[in-house]
C-alpha cells in the first residue's frame, strides 16, 4: 500500500480508502467485518462512514469490527444531513454537532475519530459557528483532524478564510464526487484545493458502477448491482455515461487490468487527491479494487482517458448531496 499525506496536514491516508456506505444495508454484519479486516490486512488505513449510514448502522458495525484494532485505522465519520426530522435534527449548528459527534463515538466505541467531516454546507448556521464548534472538538482531543464534504469551492474558501482570521482549525480535506465520469471538480476544486493544501476525498470513484463495466447493452442493471437494489440509481444511467463505461472496459482490456482498476488509478494520478474511498459488499470486490494501487499508468494511456472523458468536465455533478430547503 502506498500512503500519502491528507492535503496539507501531517496525517497520512492510504490511496485506497474504504466506503461504508453499504454496511449494515446491501452488506450484513459478517459481510462487513469481512470487508474492514480485508482493507486492514492490505494496508488500507483510511476508514470512512457517517452518522447517518444505514441508519446508523454503519458505525455500529465498524466499531464492533474495529475490536483490537482501532490503532490501525485512520477513522472518518461525518454529521450534517438530515438525522432526524424536527428542530436540530440536522445541519451544523453546535447543538446538532456536539450530540452527533457523541452518539458516533458511542457507536464506534472510540474516544475520537480521526476525522470528523461536515456532510454538507449549511446556509442556515453562521459558518463561525460551526468552525469554532469543531474547533472546540480538536482542543477537547476528540477529533483529530477535520474536513468538509459536498462545498462549492466558494463555500470551502470562505471557510479557510474565517478559520485563518479567527486562528480556528482548518478544514484539511474535502469530499466530493470525483471520477472519469464526473470531472467537475477540476474547474474549481482542484485548484483551490491545491492553493490552499486541502486533500480531496473523491466519493462514487466508479460512478456507482458505471465504470466497472457492468452495464451493457440496453443499460440493463446487472443482478445484485447499486441500479438493480436501488430503482433511484436509474436517473445516473446515461447513455454518455453507459458509452464512457464501454470505452474504459475497451481500454483496460488492452491493458489486461479490469476498469475498475484503471478507473481508480486514473483518479489517484489526479492532482489534489490524497485518498480514493472504495465500497465493497464482499471482501472479493475490494481484492479487485486494490489492484489499482499497483497498476501504474503511461503517459499514452493517461491521454486516452483524458480524451475519453474529457466531455464530463463541463457536464453536471455526478452527485451532490445538500440540506433541503
Amino acid at each position: 500500500m502506498k500512503y500519502q499525506r491528507l492535503g496539507g496536514s501531517g496525517l497520512q491516508v492510504s490511496q485506497l480508502g474504504l466506503g461504508t456506505n453499504a454496511f449494515g444495508k446491501r452488506a450484513d454484519q459478517a459481510a462487513s467485518s469481512a470487508v474492514l479486516h480485508t482493507a486492514l490486512d492490505n494496508g488500507i488505513n483510511f476508514i470512512d462512514t457517517a452518522n447517518i449510514y444505514a441508519g446508523t448502522e454503519s458505525e455500529r458495525i465498524i466499531g464492533e469490527a474495529l475490536a483490537g484494532r482501532r490503532h490501525e485505522a485512520v477513522l472518518a465519520t461525518k454529521a450534517g444531513l438530515v438525522r432526524s426530522p424536527g428542530p436540530g435534527g440536522s445541519g451544523s449548528s453546535r447543538f446538532h454537532l456536539m450530540r452527533e459527534l457523541e452518539d458516533s463515538l458511542r457507536r464506534l466505541k472510540t474516544d475520537y475519530v480521526d476525522l470528523y467531516q461536515i456532510h454538507t454546507f449549511d446556509p442556515y448556521t453562521p459558518l463561525e459557528e460551526t468552525l469554532r464548534t469543531l474547533d472546540d472538538m480538536v482542543s477537547s482531543g476528540k477529533v483529530r483532524y477535520i474536513g468538509a464534504s459536498n462545498y462549492a469551492a466558494w463555500e470551502l474558501m470562505k471557510a479557510l478564510g474565517i478559520s485563518e482570521r479567527a486562528g480556528y482549525e482548518r478544514y484539511v480535506s474535502l469530499q466530493c464526487s470525483y471520477s472519469l465520469a464526473d470531472r467537475t471538480p477540476e474547474r474549481e476544486l482542484v485548484p483551490l484545493s491545491l492553493d490552499q493544501g486541502v486533500g480531496i476525498i473523491p466519493y462514487f470513484p466508479l460512478a456507482g458502477g458505471i465504470l466497472t463495466g457492468k452495464y451493457g447493452e440496453g443499460n440493463k442493471a446487472p443482478a445484485g448491482s447499486r441500479a438493480d437494489t436501488d430503482p433511484n440509481f436509474a436517473r445516473f444511467l446515461t447513455d454518455e455515461r453507459i458509452a464512457l463505461g464501454r470505452e474504459t472496459a475497451s481500454l483496460a482490456a488492452e491493458l489486461q487490468t479490469t476498469p475498475a482498476a484503471l478507473s481508480l488509478s486514473w483518479l489517484m494520478s489526479r492532482p489534489a487527491v490524497s485518498t480514493v474511498i472504495v465500497g465493497a459488499t464482499r471482501a472479493e470486490q475490494l481484492e479487485e479494487s486494490l489492484k489499482s494501487v499497483s497498476l501504474a499508468l503511461n503517459s499514452e494511456t493517461l491521454e486516452k482517458l483524458d480524451a475519453i472523458s474529457q466531455p464530463f468536465i463541463h457536464s453536471e455533478p455526478f452527485a451532490v448531496y445538500r440540506l433541503p430547503e
